[in-house]
């Protein structure tokens, strides 16, 4: 990885250190200000805002990982089934279609938006 590709280039902590502050907040029922109790009990002195900014910035690609992660070792069981869902919703006031594919489990696999529903749009999603 080049480091104009590296997100976590401006930033002076380890990048481990960034990925256990937001999975602390993210995985338990903790406040910003008990992740910092807890990363400050390991040696690490962070302010509860430092762990708001890094889990804005960081928490969809770590999440977009996970589930690419996830992806990869369900398609190994030979029970795994997944639909494609079509629903037509109102996003900012405008109808759009919402294409989303949904595994067995009811996990939202990836998602696409269009304003039409036509098969160059569902090509495009699949």
């Amino acid at each position: 990885m080049s480091e104009a590709d590296n997100p976590f280039r401006y930033f002076h902590s380890s990048p481990d250190i960034i990925r256990m502050v937001v999975m602390l907040y993210v995985r338990y029922p903790l406040s910003l200000r008990n992740v910092e109790d807890l990363i400050f009990e390991r040696g690490y002195d962070i302010c509860h805002e430092t762990a708001r900014l890094w889990w804005n910035r960081f928490e969809p690609m770590f999440a977009a990982d996970i589930r690419r992660r996830r992806i990869g070792r369900m398609r190994g069981f030979r029970y795994w089934r997944w639909n494609l869902d079509e629903m037509y919703v109102k996003l900012n006031g405008e109808m759009v279609y919402l294409w989303r594919a949904v595994d067995h489990e009811g996990e939202v696999l990836e998602s696409y938006v269009t304003k039409k529903q036509d098969k160059s749009a569902s090509l495009t999603f699949m």
